[in-house]
């Protein structure tokens, strides 16, 4: 978390660099970016990791729709310690130039944050704060209902999870709260940050995601990648902040 916060004020203070205009993206196609990362090590230390991620939106009019799937797969010494998979769906309708609204449905299968799912359906407005060649910044809130099972995770001397104990699912209302920022800082070099927020009863769900990606062509860019998943209210024995480090390859389509 004090890295990310570092970064953040780091953010704040990078001047926003002109960059030549990009033309609009296209009406009617489905356009979009996928990223895969993976990482190794053999010897004192037997680790390996995969994450994958497509995201993809379609203008059509005042509307705009937007997927996005990603997957996290970790392993430690022969023992699986990440599995996770999330999904989200999003349309906007535009009721001005900057004001839109609304409606996400989001769904999480997470086998170590002891959820095992958790899943919801929100609508609200949006507006669109800063909207230039180079800077985009966009804040939505709303409302909307989530359900969620939490369980418990037996676990054996090694770590290895050895059972799972599923409680009764659970369903609460939720304020929904985001911002999506991403700036030009070179012709080549993009940042990028998203932020979501679930508030409810029962839990309250933090998820960002801050990447810097720097184009190798019009197709391929490296990016690294800073994400984090804060449950303030996780089963007991779990702790409530995961963090995610990637470097990936990404391409355009």
């Amino acid at each position: 978390m004090r890295s990310c916060l570092l970064l953040m004020s780091f953010i704040a203070c990078v001047p926003v660099v002109a960059v030549c205009d990009e033309p609009p993206p296209p009406v009617g196609v489905w356009t979009g970016k996928g990223q895969v990362g993976v990482v190794a090590s053999q010897g004192n230390t037997d680790a390996k990791s995969a994450n994958a991620l497509i995201d993809m939106a379609l203008l059509e009019g005042q509307w705009k729709h937007a997927l996005h799937l990603g997957g996290l797969y970790g392993e430690n010494a022969g023992i699986t310690s990440a599995e996770r998979w999330d999904t989200l769906w999003q349309s906007n309708y535009d009721l001005t130039t900057d004001l839109y609204t609304f409606g996400a449905l989001r769904y999480a299968h997470d086998m170590f944050s002891g959820f095992q799912y958790q899943a919801s359906a929100a609508a609200g407005l949006g507006y669109k704060l800063i909207d230039s060649n180079d800077v985009k910044l966009s804040a939505q809130v709303g409302a909307g209902y989530r359900k969620s099972r939490a369980e418990e995770l037996v676990k054996d001397a090694a770590g290895e999870v050895t059972q799972r104990i599923p409680e009764a699912s659970t369903g609460d209302a939720i304020l929904s709260a985001g911002l999506d920022y991403s700036q030009a800082l070179t012709s080549t070099t993009t940042l990028t940050d998203k932020l979501l927020v679930e508030s409810g009863s029962s839990n309250t769900l933090y998820t960002n995601s801050l990447a810097l990606a720097v184009k190798m062509s019009n197709r391929l860019a490296l990016s690294v990648g800073y994400n984090l998943q804060d449950n303030t209210k996780p089963p007991p024995g779990l702790k409530k902040l995961d963090t995610t480090e990637t470097m990936n390859l990404v391409f355009s389509f």
